[in-house]
């Protein structure tokens, strides 16, 4: 899972990161508010764990922008030194999943953690998702074009999905690398820039077909519908 870490110490950063890596997690840290904002607009997280007192913003501000502009599937934990009934109340009620306070207990952080992902993320059974002429078969890790299949690879059918399921946003080059590879070396550029070149063809996403990928130098790519693309 990818988890975005926000806290104004480093070192509580680091023991996160540590921490979350041995349960086999990747963690993102961020020590202000407008850096973790500004990350969000072009990357996704699967739980995101805020401190309360930031040197640019408040953790409460922080849950809100989230809940408002991200939405409220994410889980929200809260780490701060902060232990008063209210700020327990206040955490909760701004949004937040749960509630811990510092010094951080290594084995309570990775059960809260866990406790989090499980619940918000309790196996389903995959239903088949369908994006106009474009048919996911999730169980057969398949894809139809009209009613007839195409044949991708594993990694090309994790980014196809992935590009779908995230229609209209700026993915980061390194963002797209640690969710179909599970790492962002830089040998892997190449094999990016590949993929989307072969799910542009073997796709035939154009226009006329209502999807499009389009390059965002030096960030990433985006994918998008005809509708979306507005004229020069």
């Amino acid at each position: 899972m990818r988890i975005a870490a926000l806290d104004d110490d480093a070192l509580q950063l680091d023991l996160f990161k540590q921490a979350l890596h041995a349960m086999g997690h990747t963690c993102h840290t961020y020590l202000t508010g407008a850096q973790l904002l500004h990350s969000l607009q072009s990357e996704c997280f699967d739980l995101l764990i805020v401190d309360w007192h930031l040197p640019d913003t408040t953790g409460p501000e922080v849950v809100r922008w989230v809940r408002q502009h991200v939405g409220l599937e994410m889980p929200i934990l809260f780490v701060t030194h902060r232990q008063e009934e209210r700020d327990i109340v206040e955490g909760l009620g701004c949004g937040a999943d749960d509630f811990m306070t510092k010094p951080v207990r290594i084995g309570e952080l990775r059960a809260r953690v866990a406790a989090l992902l499980r619940r918000s993320y309790t196996e389903k059974p995959e239903e088949v998702l369908e994006f106009g002429r474009y048919r996911f078969l999730p169980e057969s890790r398949s894809l139809e074009i009209d009613g007839a299949p195409v044949e991708l690879k594993n990694r090309e059918y994790e980014l196809a999905l992935f590009l779908f399921q995230n229609m209209g946003q700026l993915l980061t080059r390194d963002h797209l690398k640690e969710v179909i590879w599970g790492q962002v070396p830089d040998v892997m550029s190449r094999s990016l820039d590949t993929h989307i070149s072969r799910l542009r063809i073997l796709l035939d996403l154009r226009p006329a077909n209502g999807f499009i990928v389009t390059s965002v130098y030096g960030v990433g790519y985006r994918f998008e519908t005809t509708e979306q693309v507005q004229p020069a």
